[in-house]
């Protein structure tokens, strides 16, 4: 039972952490990871302080232990000469006191010896240590370096990732089907376009109909009945049957002289207020 419900939680962990990674936003990432990386080369860069200060301190301290080395070297080699001194002058207590501190500054020399010789030892290691945390610090800053260059890039692309997706996203919505209730694009314009396609086959088909054509027949014979009675007209004022049928060619007060006059004399424009003869028998008239 106990596994069971190992199994299912690391199952729920699994899920809600698929779940965060598709909904967690990246650009956050981008920078959860930076500064996870500034906090890692501070880390080190502590460390790799603490192993060149320890280096520091070795040096030191074996700087210190070959002066006290030299120093009891010295003073060795003094209580030698002091108890042969002493011996010479036939001072034997002298002699044996200066003896004895001879052994005395021997022994430390000894001890001093080893110890020298043992922070040597620490020395090259520390030595070596630090120069590894050295590299370790700038080959990490480096590294960091190009990241923090790489972040500039990674944010443009994921700016032209979103607006990619978005004009996807806009694209796609002019084909697919938005809603129950909403006709896309491409719905409504076959829509129109088979409407429009419709009405222009109808007034096609009501253009080739007998009674259509009837019509056409009719209004030709109005328009003809039409012009046989404006030239009439024209003929009755006088005017030139030349102008365009629906205008008259000039006014009445600019009357020309009429086709096939015999006296030679233009017919007088009729005066504002005058009626205007109503039979073709006025002389020079073209009837």
């Amino acid at each position: 039972m106990f596994k069971f419900f190992r199994r299912v939680w690391g199952y729920m962990t699994a899920s809600a952490n698929t779940k965060f990674e598709e909904r967690a936003d990246p650009k956050v990432q981008l920078e959860q990871a930076i500064g996870e990386a500034q906090d890692q080369h501070r880390r080190l860069t502590e460390q790799a302080a603490n192993v060149i200060a320890n280096q520091k301190q070795t040096e030191m301290r074996l700087n210190r232990a070959m002066e006290e080395l030299e120093r009891l070297n010295g003073s060795t080699r003094q209580a030698l000469l002091m108890v042969d001194d002493a011996q010479r002058r036939g001072d034997t207590a002298k002699a044996t006191e200066y003896n004895q501190a001879a052994e005395g500054f021997a022994n430390r020399l000894i001890a001093v010896e080893k110890q020298v010789e043992d922070l040597k030892t620490m020395h090259l290691q520390t030595t070596q240590a630090s120069d590894q945390a050295k590299a370790a610090v700038q080959q990490n800053s480096m590294a960091l370096q190009k990241k923090l260059a790489e972040r500039q890039k990674l944010l443009s692309q994921l700016d032209q990732a979103k607006m990619q997706e978005q004009m996807n996203k806009a694209m796609a919505t002019l084909s697919e089907t938005v809603g129950q209730d909403v006709p896309t694009f491409d719905q409504v314009r076959d829509k129109i376009e088979a409407r429009y396609a419709k009405a222009i086959g109808a007034s096609e088909l009501q253009g080739q109909t007998v009674e259509s054509r009837m019509l056409e027949v009719e209004q030709a014979s109005l328009n003809t009945e039409a012009q046989s009675r404006l030239s009439e007209l024209r003929s009755q004022l006088g005017l030139s049957s030349v102008s365009a049928p629906g205008a008259l060619s000039a006014p009445a007060q600019q009357a020309v002289p009429a086709a096939g006059q015999t006296g030679g004399g233009a017919v007088p424009a009729p005066e504002q207020g005058d009626a205007v003869p109503a039979s073709p028998e006025t002389p020079g008239s073209g009837a």
